[in-house]
């Protein structure tokens, strides 16, 4: 989950500084509504993930039962991490999908984190038992 919510971060960053640097009709495309909106909502999802990871380590420091809390970091960090790449490959527009940028990296590697360690459906059948 914390290696998904790495990917996730370092994706927002780079989609908000692009966006900073990048000017379309004047002004930095951060500007434009679509953009701010994908951002807003990027960021939003990126905190909740981290507060979930955050919830299942304390969890897990004070020695309480957090499998539960664990799986739900993993399949909403994965998630988020996935979602937020894409995004910030659209901000980026057709730079995103070149190796100049570190976008389409980030594109790559949140996949894996769908898959390793227990896939997003694994984490869904965890979750359902515990509720």
């Amino acid at each position: 989950a914390a290696q998904a919510l790495g990917i996730a971060e370092a994706a927002l960053e780079a989609a908000v500084a692009y966006s900073k640097e990048r000017s379309q009709f004047g002004k930095p495309i951060s500007h434009q509504q679509g953009i701010g909106f994908k951002l807003a909502d990027m960021a939003t999802n990126v905190e909740a993930s981290r507060l979930l990871v955050y919830q299942a380590a304390m969890m897990r420091q004070n020695g309480e039962r957090c499998g539960m809390q664990a799986s739900m970091a993993k399949l909403f960090a994965s998630k988020t991490a996935v979602e937020t790449s894409i995004e910030a490959v659209q901000v980026f527009g057709g730079y995103g999908y070149t190796e100049d940028y570190p976008v389409e990296r980030y594109f790559r590697d949140s996949k894996i984190t769908e898959i390793y360690e227990g896939t997003s459906e694994i984490q869904r059948i965890v979750i359902s038992k515990n509720l």
